[in-house]
């Protein structure tokens, strides 16, 4: 079976704990292990990733690079460690490969004038108003946290889909669209350029998905699955469900809410399944045990 695996950047680098090398490969680590057993299971895989944590962290340096340059360093710093993991974590012999990912968006997508997408470390109310003074940054409420938000275009176009293809064939496992992919637009006369923005993961995924004919798309994260009426006395995980029942169910803009229209989206493309849950319950997923599945 092939298999789109999107790994969540907060599921990569853990919600509220201090940004760290070491912690980032603690977590990777975790990452590659439930990976090795959906190889091991002999499933093709197509790994993606979220950069949310630390395309903010590396904005937190100084500026001096948009979020494009900072989208394609987060690309290699989490490919080369989730390369170098997977390797020691899975024993038979596979070629892995990163590749950074140009995805095209549309440069009149409303999402340039209203950021919703997370990015960088949880702030307290006094250094988010500072940031945002100082910066010009907008801040939007994560759940119980504040956080920097930016632009979040739709995905038009993969632009090494036809690379991505010839590295499958291949049996390379590959891992591309790191954080949504790198976001770029077409000027007038043909030529391609970044944008500040950063592309909603899942959703980039989730065309990678459509687009590679996949048969299941995972979404890896840090919570077990999507949750009805979250974050009050009655929430309950939603197991086993369709995209029109849970269409009519509101989420994050932020967060599920992305997870959720990728799911259903890639669901009636294919026909095939989107499953959402923990990094660590991936082949759970697979057999529909654990999370949340939409079919």
């Amino acid at each position: 079976m092939r298999i789109v695996i999107a790994l969540g950047g907060n599921a990569i680098s853990k919600r509220g704990e201090t940004f760290s090398a070491a912690g980032q490969r603690a977590s990777i680590r975790v990452a590659a292990q439930s990976l090795a057993a959906v190889l091991a299971a002999g499933h093709e895989v197509v790994i993606t990733h979220g950069n949310g944590p630390q395309v903010g962290y590396l904005a937190l340096q100084g500026g001096a690079f948009p979020l494009d340059v900072l989208g394609a360093e987060t690309d290699g710093m989490i490919g080369y460690v989730l390369q170098q993991e997977l390797d020691n974590a899975y024993a038979p012999q596979v070629n892995f490969a990163t590749l950074l990912t140009q995805i095209e968006v549309d440069p009149k997508d409303p999402a340039f004038k209203n950021p919703t997408k997370f990015i960088g470390p949880v702030y307290t109310q006094a250094e988010a108003a500072k940031l945002s003074a100082d910066r010009g940054w907008s801040i939007g409420q994560d759940g119980a946290h504040l956080r920097r938000t930016v632009p979040s275009p739709r995905p038009k176009r993969i632009l090494e889909l036809e690379v991505i293809k010839l590295l499958l064939d291949q049996k390379v496992i590959v891992i591309c669209a790191g954080g949504g992919g790198i976001p770029v637009v077409q000027k007038p006369d043909g030529t391609m350029i970044g944008v500040e923005a950063v592309i909603d993961k899942d959703h980039a995924s989730g065309l990678l998905a459509q687009e590679i004919k996949a048969d299941a798309f995972l979404m890896l994260t840090d919570v077990e699955g999507v949750f009805a009426h979250w974050g009050t006395p009655d929430e309950t995980l939603i197991g086993q469900t369709t995209p029109d029942i849970i269409e009519l169910m509101s989420f994050p803009a932020g967060s599920m809410g992305p997870k959720v229209e990728a799911a259903c989206d890639f669901v009636r493309a294919t026909g095939g399944y989107a499953a959402i849950g923990r990094l660590a319950d991936c082949m759970g997923l697979i057999a529909g045990t654990t999370g949340t599945r939409i079919q």
